[in-house]
């Protein structure tokens, strides 16, 4: 039985983070500070109950993955790093007419991405 993920080569893993990079465009400190808005707690999907959004959750994992060198990245930082870029490239495509301080705005702040920053 293989396992679910594969290990990454050097390369991938600078290109993942590479990546990241671009599509994160917070610091650690400025979506620290963003978690803790009622705006940033009012968005994004709760599974199961739960009274944190997957977004909110996602957040605290980039402050978590920033916080680290990159020799220091785990396979579980990588795979949540794919899933980042994966959100931010998909969710960035559907800005709305009225982007700023709208939902669409808020969720990607979540993730780490402040749309208003070029």
């Amino acid at each position: 039985m293989a396992a679910a993920t594969a290990t990454l080569d050097d390369k991938e893993k600078k290109e993942i983070k590479q990546e990241f990079d671009d599509v994160v465009n917070m610091s650690a400190s400025q979506l620290e500070k963003w978690l803790k808005t009622e705006e940033s707690k009012s968005v994004g999907q709760k599974k199961d109950g739960a009274t944190e959004s997957t977004g909110h959750k996602s957040g605290e994992k980039i402050i978590e993955i920033l916080g680290k060198k990159a020799g220091d990245l785990s396979d579980d930082d990588y795979a949540h790093m794919r899933k980042v870029i994966s959100y931010v490239r998909r969710h960035s495509a559907q800005e709305p007419k009225e982007a700023e301080g709208s939902n669409w705005e808020y969720s990607l702040k979540n993730w780490g991405h402040d749309p208003a920053k070029k």
